[in-house]
Protein backbone atom coordinates (compact mmCIF):
# COMPACT_ATOMS: atom_id res chain seq x y z
CA UNK A 1 0.00 0.00 0.00
CA UNK A 2 1.95 2.91 -1.50
CA UNK A 3 0.74 6.13 -2.36
CA UNK A 4 1.39 7.85 -5.77
CA UNK A 5 0.79 11.63 -6.62
CA UNK A 6 1.69 13.16 -9.89
CA UNK A 7 1.17 16.84 -11.03
CA UNK A 8 1.59 18.43 -14.63
CA UNK A 9 1.00 21.87 -15.20
CA UNK A 10 -0.04 23.41 -18.46
CA UNK A 11 -0.46 26.90 -17.04
CA UNK A 12 2.86 28.91 -16.62
CA UNK A 13 1.57 31.09 -14.11
CA UNK A 14 1.16 28.18 -11.71
CA UNK A 15 4.87 26.96 -12.20
CA UNK A 16 6.40 28.80 -8.94
CA UNK A 17 3.97 27.02 -7.28
CA UNK A 18 4.95 23.23 -8.15
CA UNK A 19 6.61 22.57 -4.86
CA UNK A 20 3.67 24.24 -2.50
CA UNK A 21 1.32 22.12 -4.69
CA UNK A 22 2.97 18.50 -4.54
CA UNK A 23 3.89 18.69 -0.81
CA UNK A 24 0.30 19.27 -0.40
CA UNK A 25 -0.55 16.20 -2.65
CA UNK A 26 2.41 14.34 -0.73
CA UNK A 27 1.22 15.45 2.77
CA UNK A 28 -2.31 13.53 2.12
CA UNK A 29 -1.12 9.94 1.53
CA UNK A 30 1.66 9.53 4.06
CA UNK A 31 -0.01 6.88 5.53
CA UNK A 32 0.49 4.88 2.63
CA UNK A 33 4.05 5.09 3.04
CA UNK A 34 5.16 5.85 6.20
CA UNK A 35 8.96 3.65 5.15
CA UNK A 36 10.41 6.25 2.91
CA UNK A 37 9.39 8.84 0.38
CA UNK A 38 10.86 10.52 -3.04
CA UNK A 39 9.96 13.08 -5.64
CA UNK A 40 10.74 13.91 -8.86
CA UNK A 41 10.48 17.62 -10.19
CA UNK A 42 10.97 18.88 -13.56
CA UNK A 43 12.42 22.11 -14.41
CA UNK A 44 13.22 23.80 -11.12
CA UNK A 45 15.86 26.68 -12.02
CA UNK A 46 18.06 26.05 -8.67
CA UNK A 47 18.15 22.00 -8.82
CA UNK A 48 18.16 21.60 -13.11
CA UNK A 49 19.00 24.93 -14.10
CA UNK A 50 18.22 25.95 -17.85
CA UNK A 51 21.44 24.45 -19.90
CA UNK A 52 23.21 22.51 -17.36
CA UNK A 53 22.83 18.34 -17.19
CA UNK A 54 21.52 17.50 -13.82
CA UNK A 55 22.53 14.16 -12.37
CA UNK A 56 21.06 12.97 -8.64
CA UNK A 57 23.21 10.91 -6.55
CA UNK A 58 23.08 8.71 -3.61
CA UNK A 59 26.31 7.70 -1.65
CA UNK A 60 28.07 11.24 -1.55
CA UNK A 61 28.07 14.36 0.07
CA UNK A 62 28.03 18.10 -1.78
CA UNK A 63 31.78 18.52 -0.22
CA UNK A 64 33.09 15.33 -2.03
CA UNK A 65 31.29 16.01 -5.12
CA UNK A 66 33.08 19.75 -4.86
CA UNK A 67 36.42 18.13 -4.23
CA UNK A 68 36.09 15.47 -7.14
CA UNK A 69 34.40 18.09 -9.76
CA UNK A 70 35.48 21.50 -9.02
CA UNK A 71 33.39 22.87 -12.23
CA UNK A 72 29.74 21.05 -10.46
CA UNK A 73 27.50 22.60 -8.66
CA UNK A 74 26.44 20.21 -6.06
CA UNK A 75 22.98 20.30 -3.66
CA UNK A 76 22.22 18.89 -0.70
CA UNK A 77 19.02 17.48 -0.28
CA UNK A 78 18.55 15.21 2.74
CA UNK A 79 20.17 11.68 1.54
CA UNK A 80 20.15 12.72 -2.08
CA UNK A 81 23.04 15.26 -3.71
CA UNK A 82 21.97 17.32 -6.93
CA UNK A 83 25.19 17.97 -9.33
CA UNK A 84 24.52 20.13 -12.12
CA UNK A 85 27.05 21.44 -14.54
CA UNK A 86 27.47 22.90 -18.00
CA UNK A 87 28.49 19.66 -19.89
CA UNK A 88 25.91 16.56 -21.72
CA UNK A 89 24.34 14.48 -19.58
CA UNK A 90 26.17 11.54 -20.95
CA UNK A 91 29.79 13.34 -20.02
CA UNK A 92 28.17 14.53 -16.47
CA UNK A 93 27.52 11.23 -16.36
CA UNK A 94 30.76 9.76 -17.21
CA UNK A 95 32.81 12.19 -14.77
CA UNK A 96 31.09 11.19 -12.09
CA UNK A 97 31.20 7.16 -12.70
CA UNK A 98 35.24 8.04 -12.79
CA UNK A 99 35.76 10.55 -9.94
CA UNK A 100 33.13 9.36 -7.55
CA UNK A 101 32.70 5.27 -8.60
CA UNK A 102 31.15 4.68 -5.00
CA UNK A 103 28.17 7.10 -5.87
CA UNK A 104 24.99 6.23 -6.87
CA UNK A 105 23.05 7.97 -10.06
CA UNK A 106 18.94 7.90 -9.07
CA UNK A 107 18.21 10.27 -11.78
CA UNK A 108 19.76 12.21 -14.56
CA UNK A 109 18.77 14.15 -17.63
CA UNK A 110 18.28 18.24 -18.54
CA UNK A 111 15.04 18.67 -17.09
CA UNK A 112 14.98 16.62 -13.76
CA UNK A 113 15.89 16.42 -10.47
CA UNK A 114 15.25 13.61 -8.16
CA UNK A 115 15.23 13.46 -4.75
CA UNK A 116 15.07 10.64 -2.30
CA UNK A 117 15.34 9.16 1.65
CA UNK A 118 14.19 7.06 4.42
CA UNK A 119 11.38 7.61 6.86
CA UNK A 120 8.75 10.36 7.51
CA UNK A 121 7.27 11.76 4.30
CA UNK A 122 6.50 14.52 5.73
CA UNK A 123 9.74 15.15 7.31
CA UNK A 124 11.15 14.35 3.99
CA UNK A 125 9.42 17.11 1.99
CA UNK A 126 10.85 19.37 4.63
CA UNK A 127 14.78 18.13 4.33
CA UNK A 128 14.55 18.65 0.59
CA UNK A 129 13.38 21.71 0.54
CA UNK A 130 9.52 20.30 -1.53
CA UNK A 131 7.55 23.37 -1.18
CA UNK A 132 10.23 25.93 -2.23
CA UNK A 133 10.33 23.86 -5.70
CA UNK A 134 9.35 25.53 -9.01
CA UNK A 135 8.69 24.03 -11.99
CA UNK A 136 6.32 22.55 -14.50
CA UNK A 137 5.83 18.81 -13.73
CA UNK A 138 6.06 16.88 -10.34
CA UNK A 139 5.66 13.41 -9.18
CA UNK A 140 5.80 11.81 -5.71
CA UNK A 141 5.71 8.65 -3.92
CA UNK A 142 5.08 7.35 -0.04
CA UNK A 143 6.18 3.71 0.28
CA UNK A 144 5.38 0.98 2.34
CA UNK A 145 8.19 -1.69 1.76
CA UNK A 146 6.74 -5.44 1.07
CA UNK A 147 9.62 -6.52 -1.73
CA UNK A 148 12.82 -4.90 -0.59
CA UNK A 149 14.52 -3.23 2.16
CA UNK A 150 13.57 0.34 3.41
CA UNK A 151 17.28 1.95 1.92
CA UNK A 152 16.89 5.35 -0.24
CA UNK A 153 17.70 3.46 -3.13
CA UNK A 154 14.85 1.35 -2.56
CA UNK A 155 12.21 4.57 -2.52
CA UNK A 156 10.60 5.84 -5.45
CA UNK A 157 10.86 7.09 -7.99
CA UNK A 158 13.02 5.49 -10.01
CA UNK A 159 14.31 7.06 -12.63
CA UNK A 160 16.52 4.95 -14.92
CA UNK A 161 16.53 6.68 -18.21
CA UNK A 162 17.49 10.49 -19.17
CA UNK A 163 14.51 12.38 -17.97
CA UNK A 164 12.38 9.70 -17.07
CA UNK A 165 11.20 8.17 -13.68
CA UNK A 166 8.45 5.90 -13.01
CA UNK A 167 6.91 5.13 -9.38
CA UNK A 168 4.31 2.51 -8.88
CA UNK A 169 1.93 0.90 -6.10
CA UNK A 170 1.72 -2.63 -6.00
CA UNK A 171 4.10 -5.85 -6.56
CA UNK A 172 5.24 -7.34 -9.71
CA UNK A 173 5.28 -11.32 -9.33
CA UNK A 174 7.38 -12.16 -11.86
CA UNK A 175 10.02 -9.36 -11.51
CA UNK A 176 12.99 -11.67 -10.72
CA UNK A 177 12.66 -13.16 -14.46
CA UNK A 178 12.39 -10.08 -16.55
CA UNK A 179 15.59 -8.86 -13.95
CA UNK A 180 17.58 -11.50 -15.18
CA UNK A 181 16.22 -11.23 -19.04
CA UNK A 182 17.48 -7.25 -18.96
CA UNK A 183 20.53 -8.25 -16.98
CA UNK A 184 21.43 -10.64 -20.26
CA UNK A 185 20.93 -7.35 -22.87
CA UNK A 186 23.23 -5.83 -20.26
CA UNK A 187 20.86 -4.04 -18.26
CA UNK A 188 22.52 -3.00 -14.72
CA UNK A 189 20.57 -2.75 -11.59
CA UNK A 190 20.82 -0.27 -8.34
CA UNK A 191 18.65 -2.19 -5.96
CA UNK A 192 16.46 -5.31 -5.90
CA UNK A 193 12.88 -3.46 -5.72
CA UNK A 194 10.46 -5.02 -7.98
CA UNK A 195 9.86 -1.20 -8.97
CA UNK A 196 13.14 -0.65 -10.81
CA UNK A 197 12.60 -3.74 -12.81
CA UNK A 198 9.49 -2.23 -14.46
CA UNK A 199 11.47 0.93 -14.99
CA UNK A 200 13.79 -0.23 -16.28
CA UNK A 201 11.55 -2.21 -18.83
CA UNK A 202 10.09 0.73 -19.59
CA UNK A 203 13.52 2.59 -20.42
CA UNK A 204 14.69 -0.14 -22.09
CA UNK A 205 11.80 0.03 -24.30
CA UNK A 206 12.32 3.82 -25.03
CA UNK A 207 15.94 3.66 -25.83
CA UNK A 208 14.91 0.95 -28.56
CA UNK A 209 12.59 3.42 -30.22
CA UNK A 210 8.97 2.91 -28.70
CA UNK A 211 7.21 5.86 -27.71
CA UNK A 212 5.97 5.68 -23.96
CA UNK A 213 2.42 4.73 -24.96
CA UNK A 214 3.92 1.52 -26.71
CA UNK A 215 6.52 0.77 -24.03
CA UNK A 216 3.80 0.65 -21.54
CA UNK A 217 1.54 -1.38 -23.21
CA UNK A 218 4.36 -4.07 -23.69
CA UNK A 219 4.62 -3.20 -19.71
CA UNK A 220 1.02 -4.35 -19.14
CA UNK A 221 1.67 -7.55 -21.50
CA UNK A 222 5.08 -8.64 -20.29
CA UNK A 223 4.54 -8.19 -16.01
CA UNK A 224 1.95 -10.06 -14.02
CA UNK A 225 1.02 -8.40 -10.55
CA UNK A 226 -0.84 -5.57 -9.25
CA UNK A 227 -0.22 -2.09 -10.22
CA UNK A 228 -1.05 1.48 -10.70
CA UNK A 229 2.06 2.79 -12.41
CA UNK A 230 2.94 6.89 -13.50
CA UNK A 231 5.31 7.05 -15.70
CA UNK A 232 6.92 10.95 -16.56
CA UNK A 233 9.52 11.90 -19.05
CA UNK A 234 10.68 15.43 -20.35
CA UNK A 235 7.58 16.07 -22.40
CA UNK A 236 4.89 13.32 -20.92
CA UNK A 237 2.97 12.33 -17.90
CA UNK A 238 1.15 8.60 -18.03
CA UNK A 239 -0.46 6.63 -15.95
CA UNK A 240 -1.41 2.45 -16.04
CA UNK A 241 -2.98 -0.06 -13.65
CA UNK A 242 -3.01 -4.08 -14.30
CA UNK A 243 -5.82 -6.03 -15.86
CA UNK A 244 -7.45 -6.13 -12.80
CA UNK A 245 -6.87 -2.46 -11.46
CA UNK A 246 -7.14 -3.36 -7.63
CA UNK A 247 -4.72 -0.68 -6.51
CA UNK A 248 -6.78 2.81 -6.34
CA UNK A 249 -6.07 5.47 -8.93
CA UNK A 250 -7.71 8.54 -9.39
CA UNK A 251 -7.08 11.38 -12.24
CA UNK A 252 -8.16 15.30 -12.39
CA UNK A 253 -7.60 17.34 -15.51
CA UNK A 254 -8.61 20.86 -16.35
CA UNK A 255 -7.01 23.56 -18.80
CA UNK A 256 -4.57 24.54 -16.31
CA UNK A 257 -3.21 20.97 -15.16
CA UNK A 258 -3.72 17.05 -14.79
CA UNK A 259 -2.89 15.82 -11.86
CA UNK A 260 -2.98 11.81 -10.44
CA UNK A 261 -3.03 10.27 -6.93
CA UNK A 262 -3.92 7.49 -5.06
CA UNK A 263 -7.17 9.19 -2.81
CA UNK A 264 -9.22 12.11 -4.05
CA UNK A 265 -7.85 14.35 -0.84
CA UNK A 266 -4.39 14.75 -2.04
CA UNK A 267 -6.36 16.24 -5.37
CA UNK A 268 -8.68 17.94 -3.24
CA UNK A 269 -5.80 20.27 -2.28
CA UNK A 270 -5.65 21.41 -5.78
CA UNK A 271 -7.05 24.90 -7.14
CA UNK A 272 -10.01 24.48 -9.66
CA UNK A 273 -10.58 21.35 -8.19
CA UNK A 274 -14.28 21.82 -8.13
CA UNK A 275 -14.66 22.34 -12.11
CA UNK A 276 -12.48 19.35 -13.06
CA UNK A 277 -13.16 16.55 -15.07
CA UNK A 278 -12.15 13.14 -12.50
CA UNK A 279 -11.99 9.60 -13.63
CA UNK A 280 -10.68 6.29 -12.46
CA UNK A 281 -8.61 4.99 -15.15
CA UNK A 282 -9.48 1.95 -16.76
CA UNK A 283 -7.50 -1.49 -16.57
CA UNK A 284 -4.86 -1.71 -18.92
CA UNK A 285 -5.67 1.56 -20.89
CA UNK A 286 -2.61 3.81 -21.13
CA UNK A 287 -3.54 7.46 -20.83
CA UNK A 288 -1.06 9.96 -21.82
CA UNK A 289 -0.70 13.57 -21.67
CA UNK A 290 2.12 16.08 -23.83
CA UNK A 291 3.94 18.87 -22.68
Amino acid sequence: MCGIVGLHLREPSLHPRLGELLTAMLGQVVERGPDSAGVAVYGDPRLSPPGRSTVSLLGTTPDEVRAALPDAVAIAADATTVVHAAAPPEALLAAIAAALPHATVIGSGEDVAVLKGTGHPDTLADAFGLAGVQGWQGVGHTRMATESAVTPAGAHPFSVGPDQCLVHNGSFANHATIRRELRAQGVRFDSENDSEVGARFVAHQLAAGADLDKALRLLCERFDGFYTLLVATGDSFAVVRDAIACKPALVAETPQWVAMASEYRALDVLPGIENARIFEPEPEEVYVWKR
